[in-house]
């Protein structure tokens, strides 16, 4: 019989394998603790340890997968971390972003302002990541959430379940939900689709090949799901309310002119990421 491979080695067998199929090989070490189910430090201190012949398999027909057709590591894993917590994703839902977690930290910051219980609103919630992280950090929030998609929305009544998050999901077309049920809320919050649809040729193939397409492009440069939602905002805010969207680094100020035209007295700010680009707009809005 074989003697089992130590973890160093067949860490080294994946790297090599991956740099060869001209992929990240960080992705190696994180799918190997994923299969040895241990945590980042206790997985260094075992590197001289053998690992089981059935985990080795199972790891390096996934390494092969990734390499040869781009599947993302976390269809593999069936889950990704957002602000601390797990989150489970498959093919109906996009994979939550890093800078996704600093338009959560934005509204947090507005709710908190308003210093009184308030509702929020997440249109497009995907996986449930954004309505589900306000409703366990904002213990004064009433929280919706909508999804065009039924099978997003299981992905993310799952994840709220998991969770113990109250959200009360709706099925439709972004506003649409809230104007139906005559909903109004303080604070409106997204990560629409904003990517223009000739961008798809630069993009990477563990993006496009398999985050959902509705998740990722709009039509009209990428607009099309800011102009529905901007032009559908007096009927779901309240009075003093806010808005808060993710955007691509080169929306800012198409965005910000949207609000400002239709709310020509309302603040409007945009913010950026970690990596100084800009991905946030905040707006300040007085509804009369």
């Amino acid at each position: 019989m074989d003697k089992p491979m130590k973890q160093y080695e067949v860490l080294q067998w994946a790297s090599l394998f991956l740099e060869k199929h001209n992929r990240e090989t960080r992705v190696a070490e994180l799918l190997l603790q994923h299969y040895l189910n241990v945590t980042r430090s206790h997985f260094f201190m075992t590197m001289r340890e053998p690992v089981p012949n059935e985990i080795v398999q199972e790891f390096q027909k996934a390494i092969k997968e990734h390499a040869e057709t781009g599947i993302p590591i976390q269809h593999l894993t069936g889950c990704e971390m957002f602000y601390g917590r797990t989150f489970a994703v498959n093919k109906h839902v996009l994979i939550p972003r890093p800078e996704t977690e600093e338009l959560v930290q934005h509204v947090i910051k507005l709710a908190k302002l308003a210093g009184k219980p308030i509702t929020i609103a997440d249109i497009g919630t995907g996986s449930g990541i954004i309505a589900a992280t306000l409703a366990l950090e904002l213990e004064n929030a009433t929280v919706y959430a909508t999804d065009i998609s039924k099978d997003a929305l299981n992905v993310a009544k799952n994840n709220a379940k998991q969770l113990h998050s109250k959200i009360t999901f709706l099925q439709g077309d972004l506003l649409q939900p809230l104007i139906h049920n005559k909903i109004k809320a303080d604070i409106i919050v997204s990560n629409p689709p904003y990517i223009a649809r000739e961008d798809a040729a630069i993009m990477q193939d563990t993006v496009k090949a398999f985050d959902p397409e509705l998740a990722l492009f709009a039509e009209e440069n990428g607009l099309a799901a800011y102009k529905q939602i901007i032009a559908n905002l007096p009927q779901v805010l309240k009075e003093d309310a806010y808005a808060a969207f993710e955007i691509g680094y080169q929306q800012g100020e198409a965005v910000k002119t949207l609000l400002k035209e239709k709310f020509p007295e309302s603040e409007v700010q945009i913010h950026q990421d970690i990596n100084k680009k800009d991905r946030i707009i905040t707006a300040k809005i007085k509804n009369y």
